[in-house]
């Protein structure tokens, strides 16, 4: 049976409608693929956002710590300058002391000198007198 003009155009329809799903697959296919792409790109920059902060936290508490050794060290130092300053005074007061004492031994010993010449100036006027 010879074809006709309209079976042509029938045979064109299904031809086109079949090209019309295929197209609609295909688009419908990249759009999830796009979707896809989007949704892990979403989570990537969701992760290195993440990472970002987790970095900038970090450096902002090693930055806290080394200005804190820097304080640290300063107040050690006004401590150990504090200590070392009561140590000098303790040690003058020990001087003194020792100053006292020595001072106090030279007295001690000048009153015994003395006693001892007052002593023998009184027997010697005691002999005096008796005979």
């Amino acid at each position: 049976a010879p074809v006709t003009r309209g079976d042509k155009r029938r045979g064109a329809r299904s031809r086109g409608a079949l090209s019309r799903d295929a197209a609609a697959a295909m688009l419908s296919r990249l759009l999830k693929e796009h979707q896809a792409r989007q949704s892990e790109r979403r989570e990537l920059q969701e992760r290195r956002r993440r990472d970002a902060i987790a970095a900038a936290t970090r450096l902002t508490e090693a930055l806290v710590d080394h200005l804190n050794v820097g304080v640290q060290a300063a107040q050690f130092a006004r401590q150990t300058g504090h200590w070392i300053s009561m140590v000098e005074n303790f040690n003058q007061a020990l001087k003194e002391i020792g100053d006292v004492e020595n001072w106090a031994r030279s007295i001690e010993l000048d009153m015994r000198t003395i006693a001892t010449a007052l002593e023998y100036i009184y027997k010697g006027q005691l002999q005096n007198s008796c005979s």
